[in-house]
């Protein structure tokens, strides 16, 4: 009995670590009551495979830790899959959430991640190697990874975008896509 126990929590770690955790924001945050202001601690954390599959989690305790710790266990209960085409993103698209505003455009291979702060946290835990964003509006981190989050979730695949379109999904590749296949 003790040895299936075992290998049932080294398959659970298993399934954990093949996700990866990123913290994006340790934030200190007061409630103000009658006495004063009681102090606690938020942690934003984002998990992704690197595939596709990115969660966002966000987590409040009187210690860091436990906020991490629930921030993590939330993150993974929330996944979602996202549409990728290759190292990019098969079109450009607007995430917002309140007053932040994220664009994310696909960049031809060898760009990069063109992007800094939380976006560059969530896009590389989804498994973007190649793209350009710009960040408007608020800066408020936890707005602009949602918004980040939304952009991405807005993305359809070539083939559905086609089909909707009415169009041949070779009309809808990147410019760089459609010169390899004609050469």
């Amino acid at each position: 009995m003790a040895e299936t126990e075992i290998v049932e929590q080294q398959q659970q770690y298993e399934q954990q670590d093949a996700f990866e955790e990123r913290v994006i924001e340790i934030a200190r945050v007061a409630k103000v009551v009658k006495g004063g202001r009681r102090f606690r601690f938020r942690v934003t954390v984002v998990v992704g495979d690197k595939k596709g599959m990115i969660g966002m989690g966000s987590g409040k305790a009187n210690a860091v830790p436990d906020a991490m710790r629930k921030a993590s266990e939330r993150a993974r209960r929330n996944l979602r899959q996202v549409n990728l085409s290759g190292t990019t993103i098969p079109h450009e698209s607007l995430g917002i959430v309140g007053g932040a505003r994220v664009y994310l455009k696909p960049a031809s291979p060898g760009t990069g991640v063109i992007a800094a702060g939380g976006v560059r946290a969530v896009l590389e835990v989804a498994g973007v190697r190649d793209i350009l964003t710009k960040s408007m509006g608020s800066a408020n981190v936890l707005n602009v990874v949602m918004a980040t989050f939304d952009a991405l979730h807005n993305l359809r695949s070539a083939q559905v975008e086609a089909a909707r379109r009415g169009k041949k999904v070779e009309e809808l590749l990147p410019f760089w896509e459609r010169r390899k296949q004609n050469a």
